[in-house]
């Protein structure tokens, strides 16, 4: 492994070098030991930037959060609210180790709160109080995560033959007098998985419901 030369070793670079890391063998597999091997440097260099692995994982997120667009300023709030939920959860189908972040420290880093700020904006100027707001703010982003979350782990074992061998074996052994909607939906239930029809499916559900409780 080749060496960092010296005095080029930044905060950014480390940053890149663990996401690149992450993105090869997941969040899980993840070590600063592993960042230092990499950039060819003993894991003390690393300490002088990050004191920690959470510090590191903060910095990763921060960094793809910020890749985030901002809130189009032109369109109506439902369709803002479209363009914020969309966009993040593209981010994360393109960079699916920012699931794991998003989930392990969702409260963490200054990104995540400029994010926060954007929808909690739109919401407020739509005319829903502090606590409607706050809600409906957790509700959008438990969806968008646990949604794509379920949407690349079912990506990844379709992928995998052996798990999808398994997935399909399993729905093949079901009774249909034990089960009956199951087996009979079975083809339905397989396209709705993922992608964007069924993504943007519950996010119209969502707002339709929000649209009937918003004052304005």
């Amino acid at each position: 492994m080749a060496r960092t030369p010296r005095n080029t070793l930044s905060a950014d670079l480390i940053v890149r070098t663990a996401l690149g890391l992450m993105e090869a063998k997941g969040t899980d597999a993840f070590s600063l030991r592993g960042v230092a091997a990499e950039l060819g440097v003993g894991p003390m260099a690393l300490y002088t930037y990050f004191r920690n692995k959470d510090e590191l994982y903060d910095a990763v997120r921060d960094h793809l959060m910020s890749l985030l667009p901002d809130v189009p300023a032109d369109a109506s709030w439902p369709d803002q609210v479209r363009s914020v939920c969309r966009s993040l959860r593209l981010l994360m189908l393109q960079h699916p180790c920012l699931a794991q972040l998003l989930a392990g420290r969702p409260l963490s880093g200054h990104e995540t709160a400029r994010v926060a700020e954007g929808l909690l904006g739109v919401l407020r100027s739509a005319g829903f109080g502090p606590e409607a707001a706050a809600r409906t703010h957790t509700t959008l982003f438990t969806y968008v995560l646990g949604a794509t979350s379920w949407e690349i782990q079912m990506a990844a074992e379709r992928r995998d033959p052996e798990a999808w061998r398994r997935l399909r074996a399993t729905m093949e052994s079901l009774s249909a007098r034990e089960f009956p909607s199951v087996v009979e939906l079975a083809p339905e239930l397989a396209r709705t998985t993922g992608g964007d029809e069924q993504f943007d499916y519950g996010l119209d559900l969502l707002l339709a419901g929000l649209q009937v409780r918003t004052p304005s």
